[in-house]
């Protein structure tokens, strides 16, 4: 049976992005991504609420994020869900992350500034 695990999300930065290199090469960067819901109740008042994504970037594309994605800025996410299991004083713990393929910046961008996370800046 085939399956599919896929996330698109647009949302925005809710601080700047965390870049590190690794051992052997590897660079990762990482940030919350905010997304806004909006609704009217039975009453018809507004309500909003937002959820947080924890994203995890690899490779040029971290480096370009890091580079110029701040705090705020409203991007579009493209990758896959992946969750972490450990243990820790007895307890059991987990943690979902998206792993993302594709980073897109979206709104006005910084001068020189890229349109997708990778792409050499213009």
């Amino acid at each position: 049976m085939a399956s599919l695990n896929e996330v698109r999300l647009i949302g925005n930065l809710g601080s700047d992005p965390e870049v590190k290199d690794l051992a052997g090469g590897k660079t990762v960067a990482t940030f919350r991504l905010a997304t806004n819901d909006t609704w009217k109740d039975a009453k018809g008042a507004k309500q909003e609420r937002t959820e947080w994504h924890n994203v995890e970037v690899w490779g040029g594309q971290a480096k370009t994020v890091g580079q110029f994605l701040t705090k705020g800025r409203q991007i579009l996410v493209l990758g896959a869900l992946r969750t972490g299991n450990w243990e820790k004083d007895g307890q059991k713990h987990s943690k979902t992350k998206i792993v993302a393929s594709r980073v897109v910046f979206l709104g006005t961008p910084e001068k020189g500034a890229p349109e997708l996370a990778g792409d050499e800046p213009g």
